[in-house]
């Protein structure tokens, strides 16, 4: 693993690590998992729109529109 500095203000970093504590985790692991995150962003992004675009192409409503309250059924 790769140590890196970052520089953000006193008192946001502080405020982040009693957070942190208060989730029974420290700021360095919460700052992977951000890293983790960003970094997978448009992946997981790219992957939606791929099960969207399979689920369009394998659904038909046959040209049937639905209305608001319709749509909105549980």
């Amino acid at each position: 693993m790769k140590n890196i500095t970052l520089s953000a203000d006193e008192n946001l970093i502080e405020a982040a690590r009693r957070q942190a504590v208060s989730e029974h985790t420290t700021l360095n692991q919460q700052f992977r998992l951000w890293l983790e995150d960003y970094a997978r962003r448009e992946q997981r992004a790219t992957e939606a729109m791929r099960v969207i675009h399979e689920l369009q192409s394998n659904i038909s409503t046959g040209g049937r529109k639905f209305t608001r309250d319709e749509m909105n059924e549980r």
